[in-house]
Order: structure tokens, then C-alpha cells, then sequence
């Protein structure tokens, strides 16, 4: 054992011990940050326009401060983003993380000094928690692959504005500088397919132990691996160890992955965002991850199924219950305030809370990371069927993760015609084009070639009926599902194409 791994152990068995004692005192860890929130924020423009020093629970705080989305809460952070001071919380950001927006243009996430260290120490904390439970510190020796944009930001009234995971790419700790790959220039490389050919030639010879990224991007670069060697990855990296990765279910790609691979390997599912980060996966015994109740974030939980409602209950950590699915609501060192993420979680254990993510409250398709949402499909099917004189009864749109032929991935249109276009390659040229217009990830997924154009398949008169009717919800207030992030809904819809 080297001193280096050694030493990873100690320091492990040191984390280990704190986490389990803010996670074995829920409650206690969650009013702590709830008040370190409140009374930090007290005097910014956010907190005396909702009373924040009248503020001394949670029920007061449900009074005071109502759910939003991004854009109920655009107006303060535009203001923040036009460079005024003690907006959302003290001072002014020193980052903002850039998305794709939902509705009205690019969403600029808040990012604090306070925010930002939460993000490091959580991404640090998963791996060596890891390291404790296994005992497997070997891979600290060899050299670590983190697949990420590109670290390059532009500056916006003297504030750094970026991805997150570019923005990340600055805070690796210097004890792992020596470990980590690609160099920097390569990192910056913004076209995909020449940076994944850049990452080969510059780890393909490298003792690589541990590899994290979003699935379909590790997958892209261990298929280039080897194709490049002819060898699968645990043959060409032999000491390879651990996969760490996080935004998309990493279940769809675990086949291909171990067949690449040559083996199973180890696995650690993150459950990061622009807006924080909230949990990790602490057990390679259990699935699920641990909710972190103690980063700077106040979490709030409403029933999925009684979201929409005018007032629906806000639930605290001590008030959820085992297998309900709910809405999670954040409150942030970053000046995040009653926010909804959009994300869905249950808990599968309550000692400790440990938490899955079932989706979105809203149907979205992020099987390869890039959150496209029913408005994108609908605007994108609007000016198709427009410009090509097409009509259409019904469609829906789901990812297709393993086409035959060693083909790209893609996403699958199935759509009911009432009236042909003319040209169909035109028609699918003017929805993929729309669809990477409206939605920037996508856009850089087939830019990357990490997706190919979408395709069509084409559903016989009167086949989406059919299938309502075959699950049972034909007629009434049922509608088809747009959109869908596995193949559940196109796998049955099948049966029904010409």
C-alpha cells in the first residue's frame, strides 16, 4: 500500500465519522441550516421584501416565501446578474452556471463562495466515503479522467459565467492535479468529437483507475478506447477501478458499459446540479443516495400528485414518508429560495435518508443529459407541420439508447399522420434543426456527435387509440404522454407502426 493510499484511508475513516453523526441527527442538521439561511440573507433585497427577520420556523417561512421556478424568480436574478450586490444572498455571486432555459432564453444559476465549496467537499466526500466502506484506496495511486465541458468562462459585470462542470474544472484540489486528466488545453477543446479523440491519445497509454462523467460521454470515449486498441477497457487499463457518474440513469447504458469494459466495475451515482448538490451514493451494498442534510440547503418535499394543487402541503425532512413520490423544494447558500428544482426523488430509507430520483414533475427525455421538454417537441412539431403542409393526429418521442448497427444514438418520433409531408427528409431536417434551437444541450449532443438526427417512426390511422386503449386509458381526461425518458411507451407503441 502506498503512502499516498494510506493516507486516503485515514482521512476517509475521519469523513465517515462526520457524516454519520449530522446524518444521524436529521432534524437537528436541517434546522441548523434552515436558521444559518434565514439569518444570513436577512438584510438582501430577497429577504426584507419576505420578511426574513420576522422568520423563525418553517411554518412562517411557507407564509412568507411561496415555490417558485426559475421564472417566478428571474426578476431577482437579473438583478444579480446585472451586477447588483445583495440580491439573493450577501455580496455578489462569483459564478454564474449557465442552462439551457425552459421557457425564455438561457437560465443563469446563482453560484457563491459559500455554494461552491459545498459542491467540492460533496463531489470529495462520495469517493472517500467509497474508500471507507471498501477498503479499496489503490485507485488513488493511478490517474483519474473526469469527461466535462470546457473550463473556459466568460465574464459578465465582473462575474464568471460557465457550465458547472467547467466551472468545477477549477477546483481540483491540488493533491489530485498530478492524477487528473486531460490537460487543460485539451479540456478547453470545445468540439466533442476532436476533444474525445484528444482525451484517447493523451490516456490510452495512462495507468487510468478511475473514470466519471455522464454515461453516454464515458460510453462515447470507451467505445473510441477500443476501437483505437482492440482491447476492452479492463484489459487496457488494469488497475481501472471505478466509475463515478450523474445526470442520467446509469442502468440503460450498465450492459453496454460492462460488455466494453470486460467486466463489472465498481460505481458511485452522483446527484449534482447547477443549483447544488444533494446526494451521493454511500453504499455499494444498497442502491440510493444519500440526501446531504448538512451543505447549505434547506429541503422542502411536496406529494408529486398534489403539486398543482393552489396550496399544496410543505413537508420537512422529519414529515416524508417511505415510497411517495414528491417534488423536492431547495432553499440555498446561493440564494435559492423555495425553488423548484423539478426533480422528483423517493426515499427508500429514512436511517439514513437516502433518496432515488424518479424524473421530473413534468415528462422531459434527459436520457443523454440534454432536458428536452414537451414545449421543445410541440414548438418543433408546430413549425414542421407548417412549413411542409403535413397534418398529424398524435405523437410522442422517447430516446433510443442502443440502435442496431453500431448506429448512434437517437431520439425516436412516432407520429400519426393524418396528412404526409410532401418531403419527409425536409420535415425532419425542420424538427431536429428547431428542436437544437430551442434546447442548447441537445444541440451540443448532435453538434458532439454524441447523438445522430432524430428518426421517425411512422404509426398506422387510429394505432395511438389503439394503444391508449390497450393500457387501459383510452378516452376520458387521459392523454397520450409526450415525451418519455426510457422506452416504456415506445416499446408498446410498436405494435401500431405501418
Amino acid at each position: 500500500m502506498s503512502l499516498k493510499s494510506f493516507a486516503a484511508r485515514i482521512f476517509a475513516k475521519n469523513i465517515a465519522r462526520k457524516t454519520a453523526k449530522w446524518a444521524g441527527e436529521p432534524i437537528k442538521s436541517q434546522e441548523k441550516v434552515f436558521q444559518y439561511l434565514i439569518r444570513k440573507a436577512q438584510n438582501t433585497k430577497f429577504g426584507i421584501d419576505h420578511n426574513f427577520k420576522q422568520i423563525a420556523d418553517h411554518s412562517e417561512f411557507v407564509k412568507q416565501v411561496p415555490i417558485r421556478d426559475y421564472e417566478a424568480l428571474r426578476e431577482y436574478v437579473e438583478q444579480a446578474v446585472a451586477g447588483n450586490e445583495n440580491v439573493l444572498w450577501p455580496g455578489k455571486p462569483i459564478y454564474f452556471a449557465k442552462t439551457s432555459g425552459t421557457t425564455s432564453g438561457a437560465k443563469y444559476i446563482p453560484i457563491t463562495s459559500e455554494s461552491i465549496k459545498e459542491q467540492v467537499l460533496a463531489s470529495r466526500n462520495a469517493i472517500l466515503n467509497y474508500i471507507h466502506e471498501t477498503g479499496n484506496a489503490g485507485f488513488v495511486d493511478g490517474k483519474w479522467i473526469f469527461l466535462q465541458g470546457s473550463p473556459k468562462l466568460d465574464e459578465h459585470n465582473g462575474i464568471k459565467v460557465g457550465r458547472l462542470s467547467g466551472i468545477s474544472a477549477h477546483y481540483v484540489p491540488n493533491y489530485l492535479q498530478k492524477n487528473r486528466l486531460p490537460s487543460w488545453e485539451t479540456n478547453c477543446i470545445e468540439d466533442w468529437e476532436t476533444k474525445v479523440e484528444k482525451i484517447v491519445d493523451e490516456t490510452i497509454n495512462e495507468d487510468m483507475t478511475l473514470i466519471a462523467g455522464i454515461p453516454s460521454w464515458v460510453q462515447m470515449y470507451f467505445e473510441k478506447l477500443k476501437s483505437r486498441s482492440n482491447k476492452n477497457i479492463s484489459t487496457l487499463f488494469k488497475n481501472f477501478s471505478l466509475v463515478i457518474y450523474g445526470g442520467v440513469n446509469y442502468e440503460p447504458y450498465r450492459a453496454k458499459f460492462e460488455e466494453l469494459m470486460g467486466r463489472r466495475v465498481d460505481s458511485i451515482e452522483l446527484f449534482p446540479a447547477s443549483e447544488g448538490f444533494f446526494a451521493y451514493q454511500n453504499s455499494q451494498k444498497e442502491s440510493g443516495m444519500l440526501l446531504l442534510l448538512n451543505s447549505g440547503i434547506f429541503y422542502e418535499f411536496v406529494k408529486a400528485d398534489e403539486f398543482f394543487e393552489d396550496r399544496p402541503k410543505r413537508l420537512t425532512i422529519g414529515e416524508v414518508d417511505l415510497d411517495i413520490n414528491y417534488v423536492m423544494i431547495i432553499s440555498t447558500n446561493a440564494g435559492l429560495w423555495g425553488y423548484n428544482l423539478g426533480d422528483t426523488i423517493r426515499f427508500i430509507s429514512t436511517n439514513p435518508y437516502k433518496v432515488v430520483v424518479t424524473g421530473r414533475i413534468k415528462h422531459f427525455i434527459s436520457a443523454f443529459g440534454e432536458h428536452v421538454i414537451a414545449k421543445e417537441v410541440e414548438e418543433a412539431m408546430q413549425r414542421a407541420v407548417e412549413l411542409c403542409d403535413a397534418s398529424i393526429n398524435e405523437f410522442t418521442v422517447a430516446p433510443q439508447i442502443t440502435p442496431e448497427k453500431d448506429e448512434l444514438p437517437y431520439h425516436e418520433w412516432f407520429i400519426e399522420f393524418e396528412k404526409k409531408p410532401a418531403d419527409m427528409t425536409k420535415f425532419i431536417d425542420i424538427l431536429d434543426k428547431t428542436l437544437q434551437e430551442q434546447n442548447s444541450y441537445y444541440f451540443d449532443l448532435i453538434d458532439g456527435k454524441i447523438l445522430q438526427c432524430l428518426k421517425i417512426t411512422t404509426i398506422k390511422k387510429g394505432g395511438f387509440q389503439e394503444f391508449m386503449k390497450s393500457i387501459g386509458k383510452l378516452g376520458g381526461q387521459n392523454k397520450v404522454q409526450r415525451l418519455s425518458n426510457d422506452r416504456s411507451v415506445a416499446d408498446k407503441l410498436v405494435a401500431q407502426k405501418e
